[in-house]
């Protein structure tokens, strides 16, 4: 009876090594052909994960990367079952700590609690399609999804939420805003920050340091302006301010940068950024570092400021121009973006920089 529970024994330590919080630690296996980033998810400056497809059997099929080292080198990891939506949704990977990660592609979720072993379906209690889940964050032990749902001329948008790897994401009580069109952001570290928006008008705005309880805030932007949120960097906290899409010209939008001096501080200095591109992500690597990812004449644009906004550099990025998605710093000055779509004419890419966004050079696999 001995050797049946050693073998059981050394099964669950190697199902332990599998896991994707140590991808150098996984078999090497060649990336498949053909292989197109689809999200991307970074827990360090040096950890990351790529879900991509590529062409199979007059489909894309799903397959899932792991690196230590910055992406010198990939190993393959247990995909999630999620196809590549024929609308071009974007799919987002989210990858939290050593063996929780959520997938969604603003539908359907599903997540894992064994390093992508075995994925489960999400259940978002009382959503009704058609909806769109636009985010997931995780803080505390705790995971925070923005839920939008629309039709009929009228729509909402809400905060959900659930233990890390739950099945199940619910709404939390008194964050949701509704009206013609309505909007939100999340965004983590030094804390919680959460905002909800209608219409251009009705702006709400909660810190948290725990994900648990919660203070309400100045908004970050004026009325007429919805905010895109980064985390707190050096103790102080970087939003983005920006007109609806469209203005002031066609494949425009209007931008502000916005700074507080701690997490729930009131903000202030504002200082214009670019206004070319439709708004795609925004992040900040530091107080005086941010770029904005925006997408507009067939061209990608990467905006970013190395001195708090007086000044801005511009890449365009004209090979594709389709979409720039999961733009992020996860630290030290490092940032990843997706540029294009799997299925898309001109494919994907990722991209990374390591000087606060000032230069980006594309990764590649294999």
């Amino acid at each position: 009876m001995r050797t049946p529970r050693r073998s059981a024994l050394l099964v669950s330590v190697l199902a332990l090594l599998a896991a994707f919080a140590s991808p150098a630690t996984a078999a090497v296996i060649r990336v498949p052909q053909g292989f197109r980033p689809a999200s991307t998810s970074w827990t360090g400056p040096e950890t990351g994960y790529v879900l991509g497809y590529s062409p199979c059997a007059k489909s894309w099929c799903p397959a899932l990367l792991g690196t230590t080292d910055a992406g010198r080198h990939w190993r393959r990891l247990g995909a999630p079952p999620m196809a590549l939506p024929d609308n071009h949704n974007h799919v987002a990977l989210r990858v939290f700590g050593d063996r929780v990660a959520y997938v969604s592609d603003g539908v359907h979720v599903r997540t894992t609690r064994d390093g992508g072993t075995t994925w489960y379906p999400v259940t978002l209690t009382g959503a009704r399609e058609p909806y769109y889940l636009s985010k997931i964050t995780e803080t505390g032990g705790r995971v925070f999804a923005m839920l939008t749902s629309y039709g009929e001329g009228r729509g909402s948008t809400r905060l959900y939420s659930g233990a890390a790897g739950s099945p199940v994401l619910a709404p939390v009580p008194g964050f949701a805003v509704t009206g013609g069109l309505t909007y939100g952001d999340l965004a983590v570290g030094g804390g919680l920050q959460v905002a909800l928006g209608a219409d251009y008008g009705t702006e709400k705005y909660w810190t948290s340091r725990d994900g648990v309880r919660f203070s309400p805030a100045d908004p970050p932007c004026p009325e007429g302006s919805v905010a895109s949120l980064a985390g707190v960097r050096e103790r102080q906290v970087v939003a983005l301010c920006s007109s609806s899409p469209g203005s002031p010209s066609p494949g425009s939008t209007e931008r502000q940068l916005r700074h507080a001096p701690q997490l729930g501080g009131r903000f202030s200095e504002v200082v214009a950024a670019p206004f070319a591109g439709i708004n795609q992500g925004f992040d900040a690597a530091s107080p005086t570092s941010a770029t904005v990812a925006a997408v507009g004449g067939g061209v990608g644009f990467l905006h970013s400021t190395a001195d708090g906004g007086r000044t801005w550099t511009t890449l365009a990025l004209t090979e594709r121009g389709f979409a720039l998605t999961d733009l992020d710093f996860p630290g030290r000055g490092t940032g990843v973006v997706v540029d294009g779509q799997p299925d898309a004419y001109g494919g994907s890419a990722l991209y990374r920089t390591t000087d606060g966004g000032q230069s980006w050079r594309e990764l590649k696999f294999g």
